[in-house]
């Protein structure tokens, strides 16, 4: 456990002769207001905020900052209050503490609600003071360094958000030690499985490569002596999420990741960094496309590296990375080896771009209202693998690696976005899908005739884009739901005798707000997307009055057909939130199962469709016409599920496979079998479970087989 001498003396190795009574005061505190708490692992509460603090001292943050680590939960889970904070220990740590503590006592409607909304007060907290960020990542870093007493299912979720959200803000702000932490840590109880081989493999693999190793750093450190250089040579090995990633993304096996272990040249100067990049290239032969320079052009996190790919001396590819000993220093600590700002305030003027993104952030919080829509914008930016293109003015502007015209046109401005009708690449007319590459020119011509369509959220990669699109598609199909629930309203009325006009003057109102809308136009855009039925409207409108036939009555065929669908659906177990009597299938794009996370879609004319909350179809559709769906629990029903099991291609893999999912009491309802040239087989089948956990199950099963290399849960197609 750490203590309070260990937080001292870290302060004291960056700040010596530091007055450090205020963090003294806030452990005093801290260890009063939570005495006789304890963690699931059973040590004293007061472990937490201790390690939290002494992460904070090693990213040398400031006495506020740790001040804060020490009180991060003290308004959440005691007695204690902001006002109190603020009156010990000042306002800059009360608002440090406000920033990071969670929206513990408001209900929420659903747990993606509850990410979205702590997400959005934190993104807000940190826009202001970007300490809270630092601090709130040294919180859930301890936390996940202690996963494994929480429980099952609520490790899975803890674990999926740290992968989603605070991993890829500790690499936005550069922090590369605690973003790789988090990574591995996240994978170890995600993939519990594949973390344990992967484990293994590595050890092995480096075991047999040790003298490779050496021999390379020898032999870099001998050839930058022979012209006069000085420097350091590290060979280290990526880490584990890294490389499964890597592995999964180019479906490959651990054999074929070259790049296994990355060598980096520390060297004195930036003139010496090019120069030993040349001495690099003259030992060994560069990849072509694989060379990178962060120095001229660093990230926006401040990393700055020369990368190049070269044929080693044993005909392996390997990744080196040559940087000076301040880039290093960057590229571990990102935002905490520089003070860039004064009370959580960025004050350089250089370096404010590098925070554009947060700005932006902030910006979408305002704008999406949508949890799930906010949820993904907040991912999409995060997760940024740079590319940059210049201006026709000869500007340069940085995109995700994927960006596209689009993404180019709405970073002009949205009006340029809204009537982006072509592009031009180096002078060159491309279609708008068209993925840029490092250092092309870009220009965008536009129509008044032209506007977004669905489409483009297919290949727009920025939050922006994608928010400005749907705005736009959101307003236009608004305007045509609200003429459509017009004129089936007006029908309605009609077929009852009533007048439609006079309602919408005189009762409008009251029943609309009596179907828990704001106004009669939600309630007929509603009616329009097929949220609320018209002869709900009208019970509504008569409610209290003899019921009065209308002049056609619906045929008892489809009246019948609506009904069975309903049955059939409440049968497989699905519940939608506010609707009743409506049809209901289970999307084909993403076979959800129960167990899964689960969102539902209502089309026109074809009732719900409930697709998994990750399905790529649903987050590009309107997020006015989700609606919540859930489980309803235990049944009798099974589902269809796609799984990929990639192994070494030998007789009986396909037999041991089929075994397994036979054992996990599972039906195969189809099976395929493709080889590659390197002797890989790729076994896919669609297997009919009960639930996530029977399937998780036999994806373990699978897992333990010798000679598997990969497995997964694919969508159909």
């Amino acid at each position: 456990m750490i203590r309070l001498n260990d937080i001292l003396d870290g302060i004291h190795s960056y700040l010596p002769d530091t007055d450090t009574s205020l963090v003294e005061k806030a452990y005093i505190y801290s260890a009063k207001v939570h005495a006789g708490q304890t963690r699931l692992s059973g040590e004293p509460y007061l472990s937490h905020p201790l390690a939290t603090a002494h992460i904070l001292t090693q990213l040398h943050l400031d006495l506020a900052s740790i001040a804060a680590g020490l009180l991060h939960d003290t308004v959440e889970d005691t007695l204690a209050s902001l006002e109190e904070l603020e009156k010990m220990f000042g306002k800059d740590v009360a608002q440090i503490v406000d920033g990071v503590t969670k929206l513990s006592k408001i209900r929420f409607e659903s747990q993606i609600q509850k990410q979205a909304e702590n997400t959005r007060k934190m993104v807000l907290a940190m826009s202001r003071d970007i300490r809270v960020l630092l601090v709130k990542l040294a919180d859930r870093l301890h936390n996940m360094r202690t996963l494994e007493y929480q429980k099952d299912n609520k490790r899975v979720k803890i674990a999926r958000e740290t992968l989603d959200i605070y991993a890829p803000l500790a690499g936005r702000l550069g922090i590369g030690w605690i973003k790789s932490e988090l990574e591995d840590l996240a994978f170890l109880h995600i993939y519990p499985e594949e973390d344990q081989r992967l484990r293994n493999e590595v050890e092995a693999s480096l075991g047999k490569r040790k003298a490779s190793v050496d021999e390379v750093k020898d032999l870099i450190a001998k050839k930058m002596a022979d012209f006069g250089l000085s420097c350091k040579v590290l060979g280290r090995p990526k880490h584990r999420y890294s490389i499964f990633r890597k592995m999964r993304i180019r479906k490959i096996p651990l054999e074929e990741v070259y790049d296994l272990i990355a060598f980096r040249i520390i060297m004195k100067s930036a003139k010496d960094c090019y120069e030993a990049l040349g001495i690099v290239h003259s030992l060994w032969k560069p990849i072509p496309g694989r060379f990178k320079d962060y120095i001229s052009l660093p990230k926006t996190n401040m990393y700055q590296s020369l990368h190049t790919t070269v044929i080693g001396p044993h005909g392996e590819r390997m990744e080196i990375q040559i940087r000076t000993e301040q880039m290093d220093a960057v590229a571990n600590q990102g935002i905490a080896a520089h003070w860039l700002y004064k009370e959580g305030k960025i004050v350089s003027k250089e370096n404010k771009h590098q925070f554009d993104w947060l700005f932006e952030l902030t910006e979408w919080q305002k704008e999406l209202d949508d949890p799930r829509e906010f949820i993904e914008s907040v991912k999409m930016d995060l997760f940024h693998n740079e590319v940059y293109v210049f201006t026709p003015k000869g500007e340069v502007q940085e995109f995700p690696r994927g960006a596209t015209p689009i993404d180019f046109a709405y970073a002009i401005h949205t009006e340029v976005g809204s009537h982006c009708a072509g592009a031009k690449v180096n002078g060159r007319i491309v279609p708008l899908k068209y993925q840029f590459h490092n250092g092309e020119t870009v220009e965008i011509i536009t129509s008044n005739k032209h506007f977004p369509n669905r489409d483009w959220l297919k290949f727009a990669k920025t939050g922006r884009a994608r928010t400005r699109i749907r705005q736009w598609i959101k307003t236009e199909e608004r305007d045509k739901s609200l003429a459509l629930g017009r004129d089936l309203c007006a029908r309605e009325f009609k077929r009852h005798r009533l007048d439609f006009n006079n309602f919408i003057k005189t009762k409008g109102v009251e029943v609309a707000e009596a179907l828990s809308f704001k106004t009669p136009e939600d309630m007929l855009i509603a009616a329009g997307y097929g949220k609320v039925a018209t002869s709900q409207i009208i019970r509504k409108l008569r409610a209290g009055q003899p019921e009065e036939q209308p002049e056609e009555q619906e045929p008892k065929e489809k009246e019948s057909r609506v009904k069975k669908f309903t049955e059939k659906a409440e049968q497989q177990g699905i519940l939608i939130h506010g609707l009743d009597d409506i049809l209901i299938h289970l999307g084909k794009c993403c076979t959800p199962v129960p167990g899964d996370e689960v969102v539902g879609y209502i089309t026109r004319g074809r009732g719900v469709t409930v697709h998994r909350e990750n399905c790529s179809n649903i987050i590009n559709l309107d997020p006015d016409r989700r609606v919540e769906v859930t489980w309803a629990g235990a049944d009798n029903a099974t589902y269809p599920a796609k799984i990929r099991v990639s192994t070494v291609d030998q007789k009986g893999m396909l037999a041991a496979v089929s075994n397994a999912i036979s054992a996990g009491e599972a039906n195969i309802l189809e099976a395929k079998v493709t080889t590659t040239p390197d002797y890989v087989a790729i076994l896919d089948f669609v297997v009919d479970v009960k639930d996530r956990a029977q399937l998780r199950k036999i994806l373990s099963s699978i897992r333990r087989l010798e000679r598997v290399k990969l497995v997964e849960r694919i969508s159909p197609g």
